[in-house]
């Protein structure tokens, strides 16, 4: 077990609810001291009063001094942690063992730089949100036990694509970084997908990567139609430079068809679960699933576009 572990958050205007991220991540057990550092790039809210009320060491920056990648390397730099559990601001730690559970991933092979848990969806959430969310993080252990992946040193070199999927996938939404593995593979100074990356550098230079299932945070969100093609415009974009691959329109459409069916059989098998009506399912399905093509279509080609259409389009105002 690491005999010290910092809980990093970068922040941006948390608003009240930040106050329950911080008080489960004051609330976690373990055998180790505990640091929360939290990052913030200019709020016009109470964030920094609240984080400071809860504890945390806080950094300041200039709003246009943040990025993904350079943010959390900050955080890596200013962190006093061996190990360094990452949450996003709207991220709530699911029950008191959920930091102990992502630093336990660390002692589960050779040369871990890097554990994460899955998310699970608010109570609200609707039934396409849950039905992603739980299939997803389900996918990566049937079984319900911890997966580990490594590259073998001769797989060191495959192409970016290789690592699409459970391979390459990393969240520090609820994702930990060993700090004698980053010391050698930092974060890239890069605006979105820099988790990702993170992954295939870290298996690249030979760290071993861990799902950890019990550590559990409670993080959903639930757009409007638009909304959701603005966020997939930014995932596809990402998909595109990390791995090289741009989704096709027959996929789109294969992908709108598979969707609004596994909401429905979804749905079917979970009468209790939120928007699971009828005809308005279907209608809300339709328009979730037909938002995501959508955007994925638009951000797999947004190389094409013209800037200005795609700094409108991207939810994170990424230009």
């Amino acid at each position: 077990m690491s005999s010290s572990v910092t809980v990093a958050i970068p922040t941006l205007d948390a608003g009240p609810g930040f106050a329950r991220t911080l008080a489960a991540v004051r609330a976690q057990r373990i055998d180790a001291d505990m640091e929360l550092l939290v990052c913030d790039s200019g709020s016009a809210d109470d964030t920094v009063a609240l984080a400071r009320a809860h504890g945390a060491h806080v950094i300041q920056i200039a709003r246009a001094e943040f990025s993904h990648g350079g943010t959390r390397n900050l955080l890596m730099s200013r962190a006093a942690g061996d190990h360094v559990a990452f949450l996003t601001q709207d991220a709530v730690p699911d029950g008191e063992g959920w930091l102990a559970a992502l630093v336990a991933a660390f002692t589960l092979a050779p040369d871990v730089g890097l554990a994460f848990g899955p998310y699970r969806p608010r109570p609200e959430a609707s039934i396409m949100v849950r039905r992603e969310l739980t299939g997803w993080f389900q996918s990566f252990s049937i079984d319900g036990r911890p997966r580990i992946d490594a590259l073998d040193p001769a797989r060191r070199d495959v192409a970016p694509s290789a690592f699409m999927g459970h391979l390459g996938f990393f969240t520090d939404a609820n994702g930990c970084v060993a700090r004698a593995a980053w010391e050698r593979v930092p974060f890239r100074q890069v605006a979105y997908a820099e988790d990702h990356l993170l992954a295939q550098d870290m298996l690249r230079a030979g760290y071993a990567k861990v799902y950890a299932p019990d550590a559990a945070v409670i993080h959903s969100h639930d757009y409007s139609a638009g909304q959701w093609l603005r966020r997939s415009f930014d995932e596809a974009r990402a998909v595109r430079e990390v791995y090289g691959w741009a989704l096709a329109p027959r996929a789109a459409v294969r992908n709108v068809r598979g969707g609004i069916a596994g909401d429905w059989r979804w749905a079917r098998a979970a009468s209790n679960a939120p928007g699971a009506r009828g005809t308005s399912l279907l209608v809300a399905s339709a328009l979730h699933h037909a938002a995501r093509a959508a955007g994925g279509l638009l951000g797999g080609h947004a190389h094409r576009l013209p800037p200005a259409l795609v700094a409108r389009l991207s939810l994170e105002g990424r230009a």
